[in-house]
């Protein structure tokens, strides 16, 4: 199944947008108690609301582990689109763990295949998230072997999907905080490291953006900042408080789209999609509700969390987006307001998804596209 060393571009594959028909999603059930406070109670609770917002117009599929096959079982009974199954896993971050799908257009048919990355949970020994990732690495291939997908092996490369976002003609877009931290490919030069996007994604153009969202713990992935809503189109999270820390990274993101066009040599258009007003900050009760293991990267009380509006899922026919509630209650009006109006062709589906933030990301990192077509 596996063909190493002979990349999508080379057989003429790349990443299609998200906003392109879909085949399905997948998501993976939340377990892990340093991630999920509590028993993952609220977050089981916002996994499903997401799951029953995306299968109204597409299959998911949602991976669970042993231990909670049952309890996931319960909580998704009745949901039409869903199928649950087995595979063990060391977190629930399907963006970041799963397969990046790549198209072909061939004799009036779209051919999709898989590419595997290695994921070392977001910089492995430099500043991973935690320890024990094997089973997280070994998911893409387990979901693909599965659903029959074959695939271009990019492994040693280390990259994770929410560090990625493409327009489907050529546009690759990540952030340079990312990509170049010393726990992901350290041995490349960031020449390198466009070489292999290119070579793996089938793009002719990587948009490198500065930075990120303020405190993101991804060192800062291009899917909580940043994002195609069409091509030559963008959404960028910005604040208008130039005390806020995310002033000067925002606005560093804007100035640098303003001097660049795209792969078909378009002025980017950007889009403002403002942060919540008040910062969203954890509180005591819940870091009490976490169980973290030695050399786990730990939460404190009143840090302050990554809060994007940014980081929303597109379905077939809406867009899954977050809410995070209490003093936000306008910014989350405002931020599906925006999106309404850049978005006329979809719903707009606001989920409370403070329990994923707390997680450490929020809906998009839970879910990971699969595009419409022919499996490979």
């Amino acid at each position: 199944m596996m063909e190493k060393a002979i990349t999508p571009a080379a057989c003429g594959y790349h990443m299609p947008a998200e906003f392109e028909k879909h085949e399905g999603c997948i998501i993976v059930w939340p377990q892990r108690p340093g991630s999920w406070s509590f028993g993952a109670e609220a977050a089981c609770t916002a996994f499903t609301a997401v799951i029953k917002a995306i299968a109204v117009s597409e299959k998911v599929y949602v991976a669970c582990g042993k231990e909670h096959f049952s309890k996931a079982e319960a909580a998704l009974k009745g949901i039409a689109n869903v199928e649950l199954f087995l595979q063990g896993t060391d977190d629930s971050w399907a963006r970041d763990i799963g397969p990046t799908f790549v198209v072909k257009d061939a004799n009036g048919q779209r051919l999709v295949k898989g590419v595997n990355w290695r994921f070392n949970a977001w910089g492995g020994e430099v500043d991973g998230l935690y320890p024990d990732y094997e089973q997280d690495d070994a998911f893409a291939k387990a979901f693909m072997a599965k659903e029959g997908y074959s695939y271009f092996d990019a492994a040693p490369f280390v990259l994770e999907g929410g560090s990625i976002h493409s327009d489907g003609e050529g546009t690759a877009m990540v952030t340079a905080s990312c990509l170049l931290s010393a726990g992901r490919n350290p041995q490349l030069t960031k020449e390198q490291i466009e070489d292999m996007l290119k070579e793996y994604l089938g793009v002719s153009k990587v948009l490198w953006l500065p930075r990120g969202i303020y405190n993101d713990e991804t060192n800062e992935h291009v899917d909580n900042v940043c994002a195609f809503i069409r091509p030559g189109e963008v959404v960028l999270a910005w604040t208008d408080n130039e005390d806020d820390p995310q002033y000067a990274l925002s606005k560093a993101s804007l100035d640098y789209l303003g001097g660049e066009t795209d792969a078909q040599g378009r002025k980017i258009i950007v889009h403002k999609l403002p942060v919540p007003d008040t910062p969203v900050c954890i509180s005591a009760e819940e870091v009490a509700g976490f169980d973290f293991v030695e050399g786990e990267d730990m939460r404190e009380a009143g840090e302050r969390l990554a809060a994007s509006y940014v980081n929303f899922y597109f379905s077939n026919d809406s867009v899954v987006l977050p809410a995070f509630g209490g003093e936000n209650e306008a910014s989350d009006k405002r931020a599906a307001e925006i999106l309404a109006q850049l978005c006329p062709e979809r719903k707009i589906v606001q989920i409370p998804a403070r329990a994923i933030l707390t997680g450490g990301g929020n809906i998009h990192c839970i879910t990971q596209q699969i595009p419409e077509g022919v499996r490979q």
